[in-house]
C-alpha cells in the first residue's frame, strides 16, 4: 500500500463526514464515551481500539543553559477503520506520529504512518510503551522520549512531579452543546531534561512537558471547524487547559480545568474567553499567533504569544502548534494548538 493510500485510510471518514477532519461523524459500530466514567490504570494508559480516534500527545517547554526557549512535541495517533483488531496486514488499526521541534527561528517537522498489526506501532499499557517505528515513549510516571526527522531529534527523559489529572467531569469531556464528547485526561507536571539535535549540533535543555491522553469515536460535532487548545504552566506553579471550538454559525464551544500546584483539579464550562490579538501570515493562512486568554472565575488575563509565529505542521491534517509565553495576571509558558485554518 504505498503512502497516500495509506493515508486517506488513516482518515477514512474525512471527505464524507463533517466537522473538522471529520471528528463530526457519526459514530456507528463504535463505542461512544459515557458519563461517569471508571478509569482503570495501568490499562487505561494503552489503546482503545473498540473506539474510533485516539491520541497519546507530549508538548514540552524547554530551554538550553544560554537561555534559548524551545518547544518539543511528540504525537502517536490510532484511528480505526472498524472497532476490532487482527494480527496481520488486515488488522483496521492504522497509527500515525508527528513530531517537532520549535526554535524562535525555525520549526522542525516530520511524519510516520504504519499499519497496525504487524508491529510496526502500537501501545502497550503495561509496562507502558508506544512506538511507530523506531520513535518510543517508554514509561508515564517515569519515561524517555525519542524521535528523529531528515534535520532534527532528540532523547530525553520524563518524570511525573505531580498527579495525573481528569480533564472535564471526571475525565468526561463535553465538546459540543448535543453532547459530543471524549475521555479525557492529561499528566502536566513532567520535569524533563535530555538532548535536541539540531543542524547546529546537540543542545542540552531542561523544562517541563505535558502529556494529553484522549479518545473517542465522534468528539466533535458536525458544524464544528477547529479548535484552539491552549496548555499553560505558571510560574506560581498552577496550570491551566483550555479550548474553544469554532462552529459554523460563528458561536464558540469553550471549557477549560484550572489545576492548582497540588494538583487539585476544577473543570468550567462556559467560563473561558479566548480572542485572538494578532495573526500572521502563516503557509499562505492567516492564523492567530496571539492571544487574549481569560478565565474570571481564577482571575486569569493573559496574553499567550507564539515564540515562533510560523509552527506549521505541514502534515497529512495540516495545524499550527508551537510553544508560547504568557503574560499578564499570571506569567509563564505552555503550549498553542489551532486546528481549522484554511
Amino acid at each position: 500500500m504505498n503512502g497516500k493510500v495509506l493515508i486517506l485510510c488513516l482518515l477514512p471518514f474525512t471527505a464524507q463526514a463533517q466537522g473538522f477532519a471529520g471528528l463530526g461523524a457519526e459514530a456507528g459500530d463504535f463505542a461512544v464515551p459515557q458519563p461517569d466514567p471508571q478509569f482503570d490504570f495501568p490499562t487505561d494508559h494503552g489503546a482503545h481500539p473498540d473506539y474510533r480516534i485516539e491520541w497519546w500527545y507530549v508538548t514540552a517547554n524547554l530551554e538550553a543553559a544560554d537561555g534559548t526557549p524551545y518547544g518539543l512535541q511528540w504525537t502517536l495517533f490510532r484511528s480505526a477503520l472498524a472497532p476490532e483488531t487482527q494480527a496481520g496486514w488486515n488488522d483496521p488499526q492504522l497509527w500515525m506520529g508527528h513530531a517537532a521541534v520549535t526554535t524562535p527561528e525555525a520549526h522542525f517537522v516530520t511524519e510516520r504512518i504504519a499499519r497496525g498489526g504487524i508491529g510496526q506501532a502500537g501501545v502497550v499499557a503495561d509496562p507502558f510503551e508506544a512506538w511507530i517505528d523506531d520513535w518510543r515513549m517508554s514509561g508515564i510516571d517515569t519515561g524517555q522520549l525519542t524521535a528523529s526527522g531528515p534535520d532534527f531529534a532528540y532523547d530525553v527523559t520524563l518524570e511525573a512531579t505531580g498527579p495525573l489529572i481528569f480533564q472535564g467531569e471526571d475525565g468526561y469531556s463535553v465538546k459540543s452543546a448535543a453532547g459530543q464528547a471524549s475521555y479525557y485526561y492529561s499528566q502536566p507536571f513532567y520535569e524533563v531534561t535530555g538532548t535536541l539535535t539540531l543542524p547546529e549540533g546537540e543542545i542540552e535543555v531542561t523544562g517541563n512537558a505535558w502529556l494529553d491522553r484522549e479518545w473517542s469515536s465522534q468528539p466533535l460535532a458536525e458544524t464544528q471547524t477547529g479548535w484552539d487548545w491552549f496548555s499553560l504552566s505558571f510560574d506560581d506553579g498552577a496550570k491551566m487547559m483550555g479550548f474553544r471550538l469554532r462552529q459554523t454559525d460563528g458561536a464558540d464551544f469553550t471549557s477549560a480545568t484550572w489545576i492548582a500546584p497540588d494538583g487539585t483539579a476544577t473543570p468550567f464550562n462556559d467560563a473561558l474567553a479566548a480572542t485572538p490579538l494578532e495573526t500572521s501570515d502563516v503557509a499562505g493562512r492567516a492564523v492567530p499567533t496571539a492571544w487574549q486568554v481569560q478565565l474570571p472565575e481564577r482571575g486569569v488575563d493573559v496574553t499567550v504569544q507564539a515564540i515562533n509565529p510560523q509552527a506549521w505542521m505541514d502534515t497529512s491534517v495540516p495545524y499550527w502548534e508551537g510553544p508560547v509565553t504568557v503574560t499578564g495576571s499570571h506569567d509563564g509558558r505552555g503550549y498553542l494548538e489551532m486546528t481549522g485554518y484554511e
